[in-house]
């Protein structure tokens, strides 16, 4: 026989079906928000450290070339996956806490959206009509003047693709911290 009461097997069963199941719930959620939020840091960063540095070496032709094969190569599912399912598993993660979660918690979330909502808006409003207006300034071989394509471009996609990988930092430390909080704070505090 299994000992009932406290401390044994039923009080265990009990917690597991009820309210460390919903728990566990939002600290899968929070992981999720953590590895999409930290490959979108990650991307920003590795761009800012390498891509960017190694294409200003580069000739003007090489620089834009090489900007648009990678501004079209980037836009498929994989990437679009953890660029839009971040804020996605972020708000998430957020109902879910508000629902029975610690309300301490709700703080690091709601941080971690806005950081990821305005890496977001950035790259709409200014990094993504940069990349349209590189890719419609005609072919290679018919523009005119390649240096002022890349002037256009360059200094301005640069400087807030640094802000974005900054914005996204940001908001993968306050995720982070929150999905450390959430695993040590009760339920409902």
């Amino acid at each position: 026989m299994v000992p009932a009461g406290p401390g044994g097997l039923t009080e265990g069963m009990a917690t597991r079906t009820g309210v460390t199941g919903t728990s566990d719930v939002r600290i899968a959620v929070l992981f999720g928000a953590v590895a999409t939020t930290g490959l979108g840091a990650g991307l920003f960063y590795s761009y800012a450290c390498s891509v960017t540095p190694g294409l200003a070496r580069a000739d003007d032709r090489t620089f834009v070339e090489a900007m648009r094969r990678l501004n079209e190569a980037i836009l498929n599912g994989w990437f679009m996956l953890s660029f839009l399912g971040s804020l996605a598993l972020i708000v998430l993660a957020a109902v879910l806490q508000w629902h029975g979660g610690g309300r301490s918690v709700l703080l690091w979330i709601g941080a971690a959206a806005a950081f990821q909502l305005a890496m977001l808006v950035i790259t709409g409003v200014v990094n993504v009509p940069l990349n349209n207006k590189l890719a419609a300034a005609g072919s290679l071989d018919d523009l005119a003047d390649l240096a002022a394509a890349r002037s256009t471009f360059e200094s301005t996609w640069i400087r807030w693709n640094l802000v974005r990988a900054l914005t996204s930092t940001a908001s993968f430390a306050c995720i982070s911290w929150a999905l450390v909080l959430s695993s040590r704070t009760p339920a409902s505090d």
